[in-house]
C-alpha cells in the first residue's frame, strides 16, 4: 500500500540517503530505515482521477498547517472526567452492580459536585478572575438540575464555558498548551484541592457503591482497577477522536500507578464533605457490608474453618461494632467517619484468632500438637479407618503449611503481573505540537523493536485479562486449586468444659501499646514490628495481601477493634477469671 501512495517520489532521504519511504497514520512520509519524517503530503488536483484510479500521481512539498483543529471540537477538563466516570460506571454495571448505581446515584453525585465547585449547572460558572474557594463559600444552596440520562452520551457538554479562561482565546481557537480549553486552571495551587483528579473518580465511584450498599468494597474496587476490569490506566484512550488530547492534558489524565487504599479513602471523605451528602442508607445485618457477612467471605478466602465465624460474631456482638449507628456513614455528623468495612472485617478475624490461639509463637503450636494428638487418638478408635473424627480437627500448623506456599505463589504472580503491566498508552501522547513528529518517530521505533523482540522470543504481545472474582485463592480438590480446603474442620480442641460451662483453652490475651496516634502510622509500626510475634505478623501479611493494603493499616484496624467501644465487656466475657491484659 505504501508503494502505491509514494509512487513517483524517489528522492533519497536527507539523513541516510536511501529511498525507502512509508506513510504514517497522519499522512506524513517517513523513512523506513532511519524513521526520518519529512513534511510532504499528498496533492490531488482531479477528484475523478482519485475516485477511479486510486493512485497518487504527485506529492506536494508544502508544509502542513500546525495547530489546526479540523474535525476537532472544544472540550473542557470536567467533560473528560465525566466521560471517564461514564465508562467506569458501565464497567461496574457489567460486573453485576445494579443499574441504579449509574443512573440514580453516581450521576447525581457528579452533578452535585459540579454545582458545588461552580463548574457546571450554575448561572455563574467559575472563571480565571475569581478564586474557586471564594466562589464555593459564596455559592450557598444551588438549585438541583433534573436528571437526564442522555447527558451521559450527549456529545455537547452542558457547561457554561467562559472564553476568558486561560488556555482559551476569544477567537475560538485553543492555545498550544493543551487540547482542552481550561487545563491551565487545574495547575493553580489554591484550586487544586477542589478539582477532580483521576484518583477522585474512584473515590466518587466508591461513594456511589456505598450508597447502593453493594458488596464491592474499596479493596475490591482497587483490585478491579489493577486487573483492568474498571477503566483507569490510560483511560484517556477512551476519548473520541474529536477531543484532541495533548500537552498539559497528559498531566491531568495520565496515570502510571494505582492509587493507594489510604489516598482513595481520604479523598472519599473529602468529596462527601464537599458535596454535602446526607446520611447514607443504614448498614443492617442483611447488608453485604456488615462485618458478619464480610468476615465470612474472608474466612473462606483464607481457608479458615466456618466454625471460626461463630467466634467472630461473638467479638462483633461484644464490641458493638455491628450496630447500625456505628456502621452507617453520616457525613452530617459532628465528626464524620467513614469506616473501612473490609479492614474492619479482617481485623475482627485477627482478634478472634488471637483470642483462640493467642498467636504469641508458643501457644498456637501447643494447641496444634494437641489437635494432632487428639486426632490420632480418635483415629485409633476407628479400626481400619484413616479418616475418622480426628481428621476433621483443625490444626493451625497444618493450615499454615497449606496457606504459606499458596501465598508465596500469589505474591510472585502479582509481582510478575505488575512487571508486565503496560503503563503507557498505545496512542502517543503529544506534549507539544512542536515535538509531534519526534514523538511519533520514537513510538514507531519502540513498536518496531517490541514486535521484533516478541517475534524472536515467541512471547505473546498482551496478557489475557482474567475473569473477575471475589476470592483471591481457590481451595478444594479441583484442578488448579491452591490446596485442600479446611472449611469444615472443627475447633473442639480449643474448648474445655468446667462446671458444665465451656471455656477457651487459651486463657490469656496480649495486645500492643494502645498509644494514641494517627491512623495507619507507618513510623510506629515499623518500630514495633520487630518486637511482635512472627505468627501475628504473618497473619497481618496474609490479610493485607488479600485487601491490597499495608500491614500497618491492618494493624491499626486491629488496635481500633481492641480499644473500641465495648472492649472491657469483651475482656470480661472471654477472660472471666484473669481479665484482659498482656499474657
Amino acid at each position: 500500500m505504501d508503494e502505491e501512495i509514494t509512487d513517483g517520489y524517489s528522492e533519497p532521504c536527507g539523513q541516510c540517503s536511501l529511498v525507502c519511504w512509508g506513510v504514517s497514520d497522519g499522512g506524513q512520509l517517513f523513512c523506513k530505515n532511519c524513521h526520518n519524517v519529512i513534511e510532504r503530503t499528498r496533492e490531488v488536483e482531479d477528484m475523478n482521477t482519485l475516485l477511479f484510479n486510486h493512485r497518487i500521481s504527485s506529492l506536494s512539498s508544502g508544509k502542513r498547517k500546525r495547530g489546526g483543529r479540523e474535525g476537532a471540537r472544544d472540550w473542557m477538563v470536567c467533560e473528560g472526567f465525566q466521560l471517564i466516570l461514564k465508562h467506569q460506571a458501565e464497567a461496574l454495571v457489567d460486573l453485576g452492580v445494579c443499574p441504579q448505581f449509574k443512573t440514580d446515584v453516581l450521576w447525581i453525585f457528579w452533578k452535585r459536585y459540579l454545582q458545588k465547585t461552580k463548574q457546571a449547572y450554575t448561572r455563574n460558572p467559575v472563571n480565571s478572575d475569581r478564586n474557586l474557594v471564594d466562589l464555593i463559600s459564596e455559592s450557598g444552596e444551588v438549585t438541583s438540575v433534573a436528571f437526564n440520562e442522555a447527558s451521559w452520551y450527549d456529545e455537547t457538554f452542558s457547561v457554561k464555558r467562559d472564553h476568558t479562561v486561560s488556555g482559551y482565546s476569544s477567537d475560538g481557537r485553543s492555545s498550544v498548551c493543551s487540547g482542552s480549553v481550561d487545563a491551565e486552571r487545574y495547575f493553580r495551587r489554591k484550586e487544586r484541592k477542589y478539582l477532580m483528579s483521576m484518583s477522585r473518580t474512584l473515590a466518587l465511584c466508591h461513594l456511589a457503591l456505598l450508597w447502593v450498599r453493594e458488596a464491592i468494597t474499596l479493596a475490591d474496587l482497587l483490585r478491579l482497577v489493577s486487573k483492568g476490569h474498571v477503566p483507569y490506566i490510560n483511560a484517556h484512550a477512551l476519548f473520541p477522536e474529536e477531543m484532541r488530547f495533548f500537552g498539559k492534558d497528559a498531566l491531568i489524565f495520565r496515570v502510571e500507578s494505582i492509587p493507594s487504599y489510604r489516598k482513595v479513602h481520604r479523598e472519599t471523605m473529602e468529596l462527601a464533605a464537599l458535596i454535602e451528602l446526607p446520611t447514607f442508607p443504614p448498614v443492617s445485618q442483611d447488608c453485604l457490608l456488615h462485618p458478619a457477612l464480610l468476615s465470612l467471605r474472608y474466612l473462606m478466602d483464607a481457608n479458615l474453618p466456618d466454625k471460626l465465624h461463630e467466634f467472630v460474631c461473638k467479638v462483633i456482638q461484644e464490641t458493638y461494632m455491628g450496630e447500625e449507628s456505628f456502621l452507617t456513614f453520616d457525613p452530617t455528623g459532628r465528626k464524620p467517619k467513614l469506616l473501612c468495612y473490609d479492614l474492619q472485617a479482617a481485623a475482627l478475624i485477627v482478634v478472634a484468632m488471637k483470642l483462640l490461639f493467642r498467636l504469641d509463637d508458643k501457644m498456637e503450636w501447643k494447641l496444634s500438637r494437641k489437635a494432632c494428638d487428639k486426632g490420632n487418638q480418635m483415629d485409633q478408635g476407628k479400626k481400619k479407618k484413616k479418616t475418622g473424627k480426628g481428621g476433621k480437627m483443625f490444626s493451625l500448623r497444618t493450615w499454615f503449611m497449606i496457606v504459606q506456599p499458596a501465598l508465596e505463589r500469589a505474591r510472585e504472580k502479582e509481582k510478575h503481573a505488575k512487571a508486565m503491566q503496560q503503563w503507557k498508552s498505545k496512542k502517543p501522547i503529544i506534549q507539544s505540537m512542536k515535538n509531534k513528529t519526534i514523538v511519533q518517530k520514537r513510538r514507531r521505533v519502540v513498536e518496531q523493536l517490541q514486535s521484533t523482540f516478541q517475534a524472536l522470543s515467541g512471547s505473546t504481545p498482551e496478557q489475557q485479562t482474567s475473569s473477575p472474582s471475589s476470592f483471591l485463592f481457590l481451595w478444594g480438590d479441583e484442578d488448579g486449586a491452591d490446596g485442600p480446603s479446611l472449611r469444615y474442620k472443627c475447633l473442639d480442641c480449643l474448648m474445655i468444659k468446667k462446671q458444665k460451662i465451656w471455656h477457651l483453652v487459651n486463657r490469656k490475651y496480649w495486645h500492643t501499646d494502645l498509644r494514641k496516634c494517627l491512623s495507619w502510622c507507618k513510623e510506629h509500626f515499623s518500630d514495633l514490628e520487630p518486637t511482635l510475634p512472627r505468627m501475628y505478623v504473618w497473619l497481618l501479611g496474609l490479610f493485607s495481601f488479600m485487601l491490597c493494603v499495608e500491614d500497618a493499616q491492618l494493624h491499626s484496624a486491629v488496635i481500633q477493634a481492641e480499644e473500641g467501644e465495648g472492649s472491657h465487656s469483651l475482656s470480661a466475657h472471654i477472660h472471666p477469671h484473669e481479665g484482659g491484659g498482656a499474657g
